[in-house]
């Protein structure tokens, strides 16, 4: 994922926030559900660009020494 996407995935987990949060202290449970699919969206987004960037045989131990 480029620095853009990561960027925007990071600004909509945060626009999904506050809309959460103005729905709970307003009483508005349609903000409230709709800030919670959009930091539910950007969370998935960012851990998929996680899971691209990492190897799945890497087990982080390297260069530590076989014993």
């Amino acid at each position: 994922m480029s620095v853009f996407g990561k960027a925007k995935a990071k600004a909509e987990a945060l626009f999904g926030r506050a809309e959460q949060l103005y729905g709970e202290s307003h009483g508005d449970a349609a903000a409230t559900l709709d800030g919670e699919a959009h930091l539910l969206e950007a969370e998935a987004e960012e851990e998929q660009a996680r899971r691209a960037t990492s190897r799945p045989d890497d087990d982080g131990l390297a260069g530590a020494g076989a014993r």
